[in-house]
Order: structure tokens, then sequence, then C-alpha cells
């Protein structure tokens, strides 16, 4: 069954291997604004809270980045914020620069969708992402996901960060050798 969004009412279609809480994350490759290649190791041993977009050029999405940055800016240093799109990451330098984003690492999916195609949230129709936030644990385990269902409405922040403050207090618990154990 396709998993869909919507675009101003219009049905899309979402691509990709779908996600969902408890799996273990797939490492993705983006591109930083300094057309550096950064894969989702490179931030091991973090909380990874990622807020995934459209395109900068919308105002949602202009908004999206800028609160996830200003969210940031309150975080210890055991959680990073990942802002991904398939801006290219020149235009995305240039956005972040104007906007002073420095809490938030904003990278680009343009080039291999990787990120889009292994978690589900690249839009056949348009090839661009949808919108939603997710959130990875230390130990690289999904444990929170929102896809926004109509795509020019914005993110739920109170709730993603009300669940990014209740996974730091409550670690996932695995089964590891047949037993439960918390890590």
């Amino acid at each position: 069954m396709a998993r869909i969004v919507t675009f101003q009412g219009k049905v899309l279609t979402l691509t990709g291997k779908s996600v969902r809480v408890g799996q273990k994350a797939a490492n993705f490759k983006v591109v930083a604004p300094d057309l550096k290649e950064v894969q989702l190791i490179d931030f091991k041993g973090k909380m990874k809270v990622i807020n995934f977009f459209p395109s900068l050029d919308t105002p949602v999405c202009d908004l999206q980045v800028k609160e996830f940055n200003q969210k940031a800016s309150g975080l210890s240093a055991e959680v990073v914020v990942i802002g991904i799109s398939k801006d290219l990451p020149f235009a995305q330098g240039r956005f972040c620069s104007a906007n002073e984003i420095k809490q938030e690492v904003v990278l680009s999916d343009y080039r291999y969708s990787a990120f889009g195609l292994k978690y589900g949230f690249l839009i056949k129709e348009l090839n661009l992402l949808a919108r939603g936030s997710i959130i990875i644990d230390a130990h690289d385990y999904i444990r929170y996901v929102q896809v926004v269902p109509e795509i020019t409405q914005a993110v739920n922040f109170k709730e993603v960060f009300s669940k990014l403050q209740e996974i730091l207090t409550q670690p996932l618990a695995v089964k590891k050798f047949g037993f439960w154990n918390r890590v």
C-alpha cells in the first residue's frame, strides 16, 4: 500500500522504505554546504533530531529551519539538530548565512536521495522530501517519527521537543541475547 501526503489537497506518493519507531536507523549519505559528504554515522553517539522539508524557498520551510535552530540553542551537547532537504548545498549555505543558522546542521539530499529513499520520505511526483521530523537516539534506534500529512502545514514543534525530552530521560529497551536491556 502506498503511503501518501498531500500538497494543497493534491495526493502525492511517498517512496522508499517506510520507517517505524524501534527499528535501527539506516545510514545515509547527504551533502554539506561545502560539498563534503556527510553520513548519519558521522553523528555516532549523539541523539539526532532530524527535521526534513521540501525547500528553503517556502515560508513554512523557512519557519521550520529557524524554529529548529532556535530550539537547538537550548539543547545539551549530546543532541544534534539536523535539517535535510533537496535544496542545493549552495542555496542552503546562503540561507544559513543570511539567517544565522548556526545551531542546526543543514544538509542536502540532492545528490543521492539516500535519506529520502532509506526513510520513505521522498515524494515521487516532486522529487522533494516530505515535511516532518525524526528522532534517532545515541544508539541509532528510531525513537520518534512525524510526517506532516499536508506539506504546506508546519511540523508540530511542541510534540517533537516534548518527545525529545521524554527520550532523553527514558533510554530505549532493546532485546539482546534473549533479554531486554536498557541502553
